[in-house]
């Protein structure tokens, strides 16, 4: 087939077919993307012009390769769709692993970090109120076992816990 019999009838088959097979694709696939279908069919049959032949079959041609283009396009949909998807699902349970209500790993680390913070502020205490503070808070004894081990009266212990919280509610306020 002579070059210039081919450029006449591929422009033909452009003027006669393409609002028709445009019409069909966005039939098929709406109208955003049917425009890009059907030049994709006409450009593909350019490129294969050696090949096809420009008989009674060429509307069945055109046809069938847009919808097939048309079935292509659905399928990608559906694999973006689909990875869309599996991305929100991801991003849900990153969202959910780092939410500090619900998050044991979290948890554990505001607690550790929360321990030293605690674990400080005691260490700040003067010497006699920070003994007595851990006896009676950390090892559980009673005011009255804490002023005999440390000779002095219930009520010296009393006084020493009740500095000890005071400094502490005040010092850990802050956090």
């Amino acid at each position: 087939m002579v070059k210039a019999d081919f450029e006449n009838d591929y422009r033909a088959l452009f003027r006669r077919y393409h609002a028709n097979l445009l019409f069909y694709a966005s039939r098929l696939v709406g109208e955003v993307e049917a425009e890009d279908v059907v030049q994709d069919v006409f450009v593909d049959l350019w490129r294969r012009r050696n090949e096809v032949e420009m008989g009674d079959d060429i509307q069945a041609f055109l046809y069938k390769a847009v919808y097939t283009r048309s079935l292509n396009v659905l399928k990608h949909r559906a694999v973006v769709g689909s990875y869309e998807e599996t991305l929100l699902a991801i991003d849900n349970k990153r969202a959910e692993y780092y939410a500090q209500d619900d998050n044991e790993v979290v948890k554990h680390i505001e607690d550790r970090e929360l321990r030293g913070v605690i674990s400080r502020a005691i260490g700040e205490l003067p010497e006699k109120c920070r003994v007595v503070f851990k006896l009676s808070y950390l090892h559980d004894m009673k005011n009255k076992d804490i002023a005999q081990l440390l000779k002095v009266s219930p009520r010296t212990v009393e006084a020493h816990i009740y500095k000890a919280l005071r400094y502490l509610r005040n010092r850990l306020v802050k956090i």
